[in-house]
């Protein structure tokens, strides 16, 4: 089982070029990114389609070196967890908004040996959490309503962040904090203070060159 890093960045491939996708790779390798940050959208618990199953698979066979850190923004996750772990997913991070068998979703990670993740919406109160905290490996916060890349960061998902992180330190758990959603450079410093240590990036990522836009935030972040 993978072992979560501090002070990462995890690239976010929905803003990518699919086009050029295997170059964008070799330059995420070339600056030693190690998460891929992989969203699957249904179209019914966010308004949007991106991928699933087969493109994951496809893709974890010329990028076995990555962590794939796969979000479900899907409705009834249980019943593809296990497709998305035998097609590669390193992480597994649900939504608690998405299911009523929230418990079964963390039983079916875990017991699959890799890491479980949950996350919740903006409008979602970061406390409903806490009852699952000894038994999951991350808490993914958004930082902008899910379902479309490339939207502006909703501030008030640092308070989240840092009551969240509160809570965590003062129950001594091993659980890491993740955000998802508007990062850039005038912001992202905010948000690593605030005790995020994965941070999901993609259109400041892909938009302009890779390389520089990485150095950037590794420059801050680091």
């Amino acid at each position: 089982m993978i072992t979560l890093d501090k002070n990462e960045i995890s690239v976010s491939i929905l803003n990518a070029d699919f086009y050029n996708l295997k170059n964008s790779l070799d330059i995420l390798r070339q600056n030693d990114i190690k998460y891929l940050h992989l969203d699957v959208m249904d179209g019914i618990f966010v308004p949007n389609i991106s991928f699933g199953m087969p493109v994951i698979e496809s893709l974890k066979k010329s990028a076995t070196e990555f962590v794939f850190d796969t979000h479900l923004m899907i409705t009834e996750p249980e019943k593809y967890i296990d497709d998305f772990v035998r097609v590669g997913s390193d992480i597994i991070t649900i939504h608690t908004e998405a299911t009523h068998y929230i418990d079964k979703c963390i039983e079916k990670i875990k017991n699959n040996n890799i890491k479980v993740g949950l996350s919740i919406k903006p409008n979602t109160e970061v406390e409903s959490i806490y009852k699952y905290l000894n038994n999951i490996d991350m808490v993914l916060i958004m930082s902008v309503y899910p379902g479309f890349g490339g939207q502006s960061f909703i501030e008030d998902s640092l308070s989240k962040v840092i009551k969240l992180k509160k809570y965590i330190d003062d129950n001594k758990l091993n659980v890491k904090i993740e955000i998802d959603g508007g990062i850039n450079l005038n912001n992202v410093k905010k948000v690593i203070d605030a005790g995020v240590e994965l941070v999901v990036i993609g259109s400041s990522i892909f938009r302009g060159d890779i390389s520089t836009n990485i150095k950037n935030f590794e420059n801050i972040i680091n």
